[in-house]
């Protein structure tokens, strides 16, 4: 959960959310170096007396301002294709669940059991109106498979921790995968405007062991 005056990434819970960590580091890394010389060389070109009437082009200065920007654009493209493919990547999944959105609530299905299901309101008069009375649990070190669509109007379920945000889309089914690997309660809400009370969808995901998942699995059944 985001804390007071937080400027960063929540903690990742998930190894997705990690390489998002990382390539964000690593594009603000350059882009940092950047910023930094092109405020030398403006404060250098501010202050310098240099001149000169007779130098019209420079062969060797336009291939490198034009050669250097493609360069750091190359790797800054590769990692960041890497984590799109990482994130639609969907092989082998543990576990398949279904969500779907509604005006305004959320219903979970686990599709590999027998009447597992049920619908997620947000508790009242709970601070930052982010409690559920049943939150969505699922096993830690396991592929999770998310089917997400809308039974009216368009949603978006989106756990900033686990670095998911998947579209609700009625008539449509989106799918999306992650691995948890961090136990904890990580909370989201709807981030699409969806009527009035969009701001009253928020999202509980409980990341949970293998055998307290199997015991809340038998006490659903």
């Amino acid at each position: 959960m985001n804390t007071w005056m937080s400027l960063s990434f929540q903690d990742s819970a998930s190894f997705v959310m990690e390489e998002m960590i990382f390539f964000y580091d690593f594009s603000f890394l350059i882009i940092s170096l950047i910023l930094v010389f092109v405020v030398y060389i403006m404060g250098f070109l501010m202050i310098s007396s240099f001149l000169s009437r007779f130098v019209l082009d420079n062969q060797v200065l336009e291939f490198i301002w034009t050669s250097l920007p493609f360069i750091i654009l190359i790797f800054m493209a590769f990692p960041s294709i890497r984590i799109l493919y990482l994130m639609d990547e969907v092989k082998s999944p543990l576990l398949t669940c279904k969500i779907m959105g509604h005006q305004w609530f959320w219903s979970y299905e686990y599709s590999d059991f027998d009447k597992i299901e049920f619908d997620s309101y947000m508790i009242f008069n709970i601070v930052r109106l982010l409690e559920v009375d049943n939150s969505f649990v699922l096993p830690i070190y396991s592929k999770v498979r998310l089917l997400v669509s809308s039974y009216d109007v368009l949603h978006a379920w989106t756990v900033p921790a686990l670095g998911v945000k998947v579209d609700s889309i009625p008539g449509r089914l989106n799918q999306i995968s992650f691995t948890a690997n961090r136990l904890g309660v990580f909370y989201g809400q709807c981030s699409e405007i969806c009527g009035a009370n969009h701001s009253f969808m928020p999202i509980v995901v409980e990341i949970v062991n293998i055998k307290n998942f199997g015991m809340w699995v038998s006490s659903m059944l």
